[in-house]
């Protein structure tokens, strides 16, 4: 049974494109603040069945011709190595990793702009990393006076301390690899400069969430909070569309609350010649014009919540997080009526690690279980053992079952895990020998030389990609990656997998 979808990639690209056009057409050259993420945005995909995380890459390499891109990232995110949680990865490296996917997009970055610098040392070792890769990198401070003065904000020295950034091209998109980088105050910047140099420029951002034409309390709204519960973001009816307007639109709290000081910059900067009354005005969103299936995309959204309750708990845990984050997360699923357990994979993973309890009476250890929804809509499971962890084990199953192969099959060389077993204990020097699910892959591909059916199982590693999957202990890294590889989407309870304090 194929899994329902909701949103037309097609239409949306196409809407989103011509409202895109249309603002370009209104300037000598445009400032596009992308907001949410520009590659690989599984958020979206996730509380929109249907749409592809890399549609806004497609979109931008339909412009590139008459597109620059501009990146943004805040020093202090990378000073104290704020982590993108869907790769695992800093902020600075994501925004390599940004570079270099855009270029295999055939897309060049004209610029990083490091924003808010302040001298941090981890912020200057990232300058002249790019820097010595022949990148042009860019260094602006906090602008004085904001966002109260702004008479000394307008001028040389508030945007016009920090140095242009030369573009050549009438659209200029200007991104960033989170929340909080800079990339408003980079495009007025911009702006003051233009317009000193006696360029009509103009600014406007790409949107995503929350999306302006649906209810305030549409489960897909909703999910936008839930994923930025953290940064205490929360929904609300833009009151400067209202009022001009007469219609109900939907917005956030920090676009709200700026938008005053960002009309009144752009007055200032243009003459009065800003053509915004709202914030809404300011935004170029056609994500609701896309969704084909408000009931399937309800659904989505529920189950986000619950995912992001779950990954919130464990990096409250892990000390990531506070204790308000999780309890506003427990309220959205208040709000929406539903609680962890309506995540189908919770329950058989709870069963699974109380299995493997009752068969290892008398054992030491912690006893974890694994639970995958594939794609037809069944549940597989698996526990951890004294040989593999619990995320191999589900694994394995998974294929297997996938792969038509019977239960008692062996899909690992025997010879093979003694072999990595005896590495990880006196090589390495390892606590516990059983297999994380990066070696189990390793062995699986290896096995695969010389088992068909290894090879056969291995095939079907690839239809795991957006199975749901629930794990009753936070996965090791080498859980982790290898799940994440996969595109699994994964949620686990908050329990540590050992006493151990350190996991490799």
């Amino acid at each position: 049974m194929p899994l329902k979808t909701g949103f037309d990639n097609g239409k949306y690209l196409s809407e989103q494109t011509a409202a895109i056009l249309e603002r370009v057409q209104r300037f000598h050259k445009l400032y596009l603040e992308f907001g949410g993420k520009l590659l690989f945005d599984y958020h979206a995909s996730r509380v929109l069945p249907g749409y592809d995380p890399n549609v806004k890459m497609r979109l931008l390499q339909q412009l590139k011709d008459k597109a620059d891109v501009v990146l943004c990232i805040y020093a202090g995110d990378i000073e104290r190595k704020k982590v993108r949680a869907d790769f695992g990865i800093t902020y600075d490296t994501d925004a390599l990793k940004l570079i270099d996917d855009l270029g295999d997009w055939g897309i060049n970055v004209v610029g990083v702009v490091i924003t808010r610098y302040g001298d941090q040392p981890a912020a200057n070792q990232f300058r002249n990393k790019l820097e010595r890769r022949n990148i042009r990198v860019y260094i602006h401070r906090a602008t004085r006076g904001y966002p109260i003065d702004v008479d000394l904000i307008v001028s040389d020295n508030g945007y016009g301390a920090n140095p242009y950034i030369e573009t050549e091209k009438p659209l200029v998109v200007v991104t960033g690899p989170g929340p909080g980088s800079g990339k408003l105050a980079t495009c007025l910047a911009q702006l003051y400069h233009e317009h000193r140099r006696g360029n009509p420029a103009g600014y406007s951002k790409f949107e995503t969430f929350p999306i302006w034409n649906l209810p305030l309390k549409h489960p897909v709204n909703i999910a936008y909070e839930a994923a930025t519960a953290d940064i205490r973001d929360f929904n609300q009816i833009d009151p400067f569309h209202l009022e001009a307007y007469g219609k109900t639109t939907i917005n956030y709290n920090r676009d709200v609350d700026a938008f005053p000081v960002v009309r009144r910059i752009l007055d200032r900067v243009t003459g009065g010649a800003s053509p915004y009354k709202s914030p809404t005005d300011m935004g170029v969103n056609r994500a609701g014009f896309g969704i084909t299936d408000d009931a399937v995309v309800r659904d989505a959204a529920r189950q986000e919540v619950v995912r992001r309750r779950f990954r919130y708990a464990c990096e409250y845990a892990m000390g990531f997080a506070d204790q308000e984050t999780v309890q506003r997360t427990e309220l959205l699923m208040e709000e929406l009526g539903v609680k962890p357990e309506d995540r189908k994979v919770v329950a058989p993973a709870r069963q699974a690690a109380l299995d493997a309890q009752e068969k290892g009476k008398g054992n030491e250890g912690i006893f974890c279980g694994a639970a995958i929804e594939l794609k037809d809509g069944s549940i597989t499971v698996g526990k951890n053992s004294p040989l593999m962890h619990a995320a191999s084990s589900v694994v394995l199953n998974a294929i297997k079952k996938l792969a038509e192969l019977p239960d008692k099959i062996h899909l690992l060389s025997p010879s093979i895990m003694a072999s990595i077993g005896m590495l990880k204990r006196d090589i390495f020097r390892r606590k516990a020998e059983s297999l994380n699910l990066e070696e189990t892959l390793i062995a699986l591909s290896i096995s695969s030389t010389t088992n068909p059916m290894a090879q056969l199982a291995m095939e079907k590693l690839k239809e795991l990609a957006g199975c749901e999957m629930h794990m009753t202990h936070i996965p090791t890294p080498g859980d982790e990656a290898g799940l994440r590889r996969l595109g699994v989407n994964l949620t686990s309870d908050p329990n540590f997998p050992s006493k151990n304090l350190f996991q490799s």
